[in-house]
């Protein structure tokens, strides 16, 4: 599930979050925003019942997918468009 949120200045927080437990193990968000670098918007565990990460992005379109333990990638439902490169958020 993605959340948005409007910051000062035209930036937007989106919120990625998912079930604490599916898929099992280490998830991160990677993207064009990080650069597709693994770890670096890792998931984190919430009292919830879910996990998730925030990143602030600029106004645009970014493209994402989720990366899990054992080399798993998958797309986000929730995304604005899903493509055979993965998810895709306009902002």
């Amino acid at each position: 599930m993605l959340k948005r949120t409007l910051l000062f200045g035209r930036k937007t927080r989106v919120t990625f979050t998912l079930p604490v437990d599916r898929p099992e193990g280490v998830v991160s968000v990677v993207g064009d925003f990080n650069d597709w670098c693994p770890g670096r918007h890792e998931l984190r565990r919430r009292r919830n019942g879910t996990r998730t990460v925030s990143v602030i992005l600029a106004p645009g379109v970014h493209r994402f997918r989720y990366l899990a333990t054992q080399g798993v990638w998958f797309d986000d439902e929730t995304a604005d468009h899903i493509d055979h490169q993965g998810s895709l958020i306009h902002l």
